[in-house]
């Protein structure tokens, strides 16, 4: 398990927020989610740490994130990634999220933007494929990851898809995994449905938090 830094920093993406995160903390009632607020300030980190959540919300999704300049740049995929080459996933980029994020496990209650149950699917380091300078290469649309994970090892590529690259506030990028000797056909994330920080399912985290609040 790789160390985890509660002290979430300044935004890759300042630039196009008021404040670091503020796009992040404007969709969400802290008196209400159990999400981390996040700090707004700070130094930034040199740490390169990735995590997958797996989040049963309105659709099920899991959500890749990686340590880039201080905070967690978040991509939704919908399927999930794969360590099968021929398989292409849809990645949506999403808002920053703070670095004490990595380790959120939980259930986001009902009217809530993003309600419901969150498990940490995995963790683990990562490093730019290529060498790239990690916020050069996502504002140019490619970035090679090599992932050193639980469940997820190896080259992995993320492309934005050329056609939404013009249109507001839809940023689709596709996510794949490289063919090489580690790649398996076949590879289904969904035949590991347990978290890699506590071992329990989605199914289980939503009962606990149900049997917390005596409903």
């Amino acid at each position: 398990m790789p160390p985890v830094n509660p002290n979430p920093q300044s935004s890759q993406d300042a630039g196009k927020n008021e404040v670091p995160l503020g796009t992040y903390q404007a969709k969400r009632d802290f008196d209400q989610t159990p999400e981390p607020q996040g700090a707004t300030t700070g130094a930034a980190s040199a740490g390169q740490r990735f995590v997958v959540q797996r989040h049963r919300a309105s659709r099920l999704h899991y959500d890749f994130r990686l340590e880039v300049d201080g905070v967690l740049v978040s991509w939704a995929v919908p399927k999930g990634p794969s360590m099968d080459p021929t398989v292409k996933r849809l990645a949506v980029h999403v808002e920053d999220h703070p670095l004490d994020y990595f380790d959120f496990e939980g259930v986001i209650p009902a009217r809530n933007y993003g309600a419901g149950d969150v498990i940490v699917w995995d963790w683990g380091t990562w490093r730019p494929g290529h060498g790239e300078v990690p916020a050069d290469a996502i504002r140019a649309g490619e970035l090679h990851v090599d992932l050193h994970g639980e469940k997820l090892t190896g080259r992995f590529v993320l492309v934005r898809s050329s056609r939404h690259r013009q249109k507001p506030g839809s940023d689709q990028w596709l996510m794949f995994r490289k063919r090489d000797a580690g790649a398996i056909q076949g590879w289904d994330p969904e035949q590991f449905p347990r978290s890699v920080k506590s071992g329990r399912t989605n199914e289980d985290v939503k009962n606990a938090a149900s049997l917390s609040s005596g409903t």
